[in-house]
């Protein structure tokens, strides 16, 4: 027997979970069992999410996107948010972040999971101020892993555990003045906390009991970058680079122990440096996934930020980053509606699908090549039914129709593909 699916894969088992991502990617089930027992894929799967669809995340897979969704104190609205949970599943996101940061946030988590196909993510840190009804100083190290414990139990798949900010990163943050500071929500308040109460990150401390957690529901522990650049003015800064190295520690461990694991990476981030940064990653993880924000790669576009940081995800994934978080035109100013949360999917998966291209992924060059032939044949509903989002170029096409099928209204008779086509087979050109 086994308890996770690494330890599975280490004993040279093929699970069900590893024969569905087999299917999914074109790949063999023994490639699969060996990138999954060395730990360059992860096969999030919590025991407990009965309704999931597995996914494979890391080397030599299609780069995967994640879309957070969850409640807040001023949006607090659950039924809207498993709307929108809805339709990022129509939208075919592979992993949903539940972010919920307020009150009593588990029937919003157990719903979540009962209904999602998509694997599920949490950062339980965010949840325990609501679970316990505390101020954040007040909550002690063994509450914290009580959250934990009940976020597995439900049947999260995997979390993100700020295990990398120390003291000892502390000490260097603060020697070295940053110009934003600290921007993870969850590093903040675990830096907050170590602050108020003078003691060493519980995460780092007791990292061999949250893995035993981890281990017991086959959770994936996404080592959360609480030290991420928050402007490219801080990127690839001393305290970015030392907690990495921390977080490649705690994943020798956390393999040890027979847990997945993923890399969390920045953040902001000059275009120059990205590549370099998957490279860094890479090294000092040990080839385990990566899983970015963006990177934004500038900081003056609040309200198209989900451009700015597909531009970033689509360079990272192609420099071997393997997991994109999405970020919507809302990022850094509200809480995203249903139209944000589906631009930001969008442009996350066009950034993904442009990577894998890179990377010469299997069938991600076909798809592209299907699409040009039926531009060749100017078979518009064939172009449709392959669009990464088929909505929007139907609308286009209905709301102005040319006055020949065969040609759209920007260049009519005059259309290159037409003409050419004409031309080839014999016909007469009559543009006018």
């Amino acid at each position: 027997m086994y308890k996770t699916q690494m330890e599975a894969a280490k004993k040279g088992i093929v699970t069900k979970e590893m024969k569905s991502v087999s299917r999914k990617e074109g790949l063999g089930c023994e490639d699969i069992l060996e990138l999954v027992a060395c730990g360059k894929v992860v096969i999030p799967s919590n025991k407990n999410h009965t309704s999931l669809e597995p996914e494979g995340i890391g080397q030599s897979l299609k780069t995967k996107i994640n879309v957070n969704l969850g409640i807040s104190k001023d949006c607090k609205d659950i039924e809207m948010e498993l709307e929108k949970v809805e339709r990022a599943i129509e939208l075919g996101t592979e992993a949903i972040m539940d972010l919920s940061s307020y009150g009593k946030t588990q029937e919003f988590r157990q719903r979540l999971i009962k209904m999602s196909p998509a694997m599920i993510g949490t950062v339980p840190i965010y949840d325990a101020m609501g679970f316990y009804e505390k101020e954040l100083g007040d909550i002690t190290s063994r509450e914290f892993f009580e959250v934990v414990e009940r976020h597995a139990q439900d049947g999260v798949d995997f979390m993100t555990i700020h295990a990398g900010i120390t003291q000892e990163a502390i000490h260097r943050f603060e020697k070295n003045n940053r110009l934003t500071n600290i921007v993870s929500r969850g590093g903040a308040l675990m830096f907050a906390w170590m602050k108020t109460t003078e003691n060493e990150n519980p995460f780092y401390e007791h990292f061999d009991r949250l893995l035993e957690i981890f281990a017991k529901y086959d959770v994936t522990i996404s080592l959360g970058d609480a030290l991420r650049p928050g402007s490219i003015n801080d990127s690839t800064d001393a305290s970015q680079v030392q907690e990495l190295i921390i977080l490649g520690e705690l994943t020798k461990r956390a393999w040890e122990k027979n847990v997945q694991v993923m890399i969390e990476g920045p953040g902001h981030m000059p275009i120059n440096e990205i590549a370099a940064n998957v490279v860094l990653e890479k090294k000092l993880c040990h080839g385990a996934p990566f899983y970015v924000l963006g990177p934004v790669v500038t900081d003056v576009a609040p309200g198209y930020d989900h451009i700015t940081a597909a531009i970033g995800g689509a360079i990272a994934a192609a420099s071997g980053a393997d997991f994109l978080c999405y970020v919507t035109p809302a990022e850094h100013l509200r809480l995203p509606d249903a139209d944000d949360m589906k631009e930001g999917i969008i442009a996350s998966k066009i950034a993904a699908h442009a990577a894998d291209i890179a990377k010469g992924v299997r069938g991600a060059k076909e798809w592209d090549y299907d699409m040009s032939e039926a531009r060749r044949k100017l078979d518009w509903e064939r172009m449709f039914e392959l669009a990464m989002d088929g909505e929007k170029p139907r609308k286009y096409r209905r709301n102005s129709r040319p006055e020949y099928e065969d040609t759209c209204t920007m260049c009519g008779k005059m259309c290159a593909v037409r003409n050419t086509n004409k031309v080839l087979k014999g016909e007469a050109i009559k543009i006018l």
